[in-house]
């Protein structure tokens, strides 16, 4: 007879996959959730609200809970953000980093990952197109009744792959006349944009430097 149930073995197996979770830590949690079922209906309750009205926003690759008929994200859909100011990121986490800093009043693009030969991720693997097209639709006036982008923020990590895909963006982009900048003081070398704290994010992009 095995110890292990196989349903619970199957939820021990997911939850090693998470991040910061290794097998030790999976089974804390597993057992914490069992021993509390109220916590546990819960867990699971809040678990299907979210798979049932989670979208990507189309706009900006941001998480959008607005439901799957109307994708976008509350930051696209707020009509007091600036249109002019894009600020480029890695991911959802370094964009809701940036809105904890509160210095940012333009709109974002995710990129869903950097450029890797490494790994074998390239720039038509993240969303470098949807980012050069957008800017160049915007500049064009095909965007109606929006600013045109006139200043793009590369708001990347500071390891040789976000050095790599920012130098990438700010070569796609020179064509289009537009300034690119980098987040400058208080961004250490190796740093990944979630990690950093407000004050530490808020003097990076007040210092940002022009790349092109």
């Amino acid at each position: 007879m095995a110890l292990i149930p196989l349903p619970l073995e199957r939820l021990l197996r997911q939850l090693g996959k998470l991040p910061g979770l290794g097998p030790r830590s999976a089974q804390r949690v597993a057992l914490s959730l069992l021993q509390k079922p109220d916590a546990l209906a819960e867990l699971q309750r809040n678990l299907a609200d979210v798979a049932a009205q989670l979208a990507i926003c189309e706009q900006c690759g941001n998480l959008a809970f607005s439901g799957p008929h109307v994708p976008v994200c509350e930051v696209c859909a707020n009509p007091a953000r600036h249109n002019g100011v894009l600020c480029v990121v890695e991911g959802v986490a370094d964009l809701w980093a940036m809105e904890r800093s509160g210095m940012f009043g333009g709109r974002y693009m995710v990129l869903g990952g950097v450029v890797s030969a490494l790994n074998g991720v390239g720039p038509e693997d993240v969303r470098i197109p949807q980012l050069v097209r957008q800017v160049s639709q915007s500049r064009q006036g095909h965007s109606v009744g929006e600013t045109p982008v006139e200043e793009v923020i590369l708001a990347l990590g500071a390891s040789v792959d976000g050095q790599t895909t920012g130098q990438i963006i700010a070569d796609r982009l020179l064509p289009l006349g537009v300034a690119v900048t980098s987040l400058a003081k208080g961004m250490p070398v190796g740093a990944a944009v979630d990690y950093l704290d407000e004050g530490t994010l808020g003097l990076a992009l007040a210092g940002r430097q022009r790349v092109a």
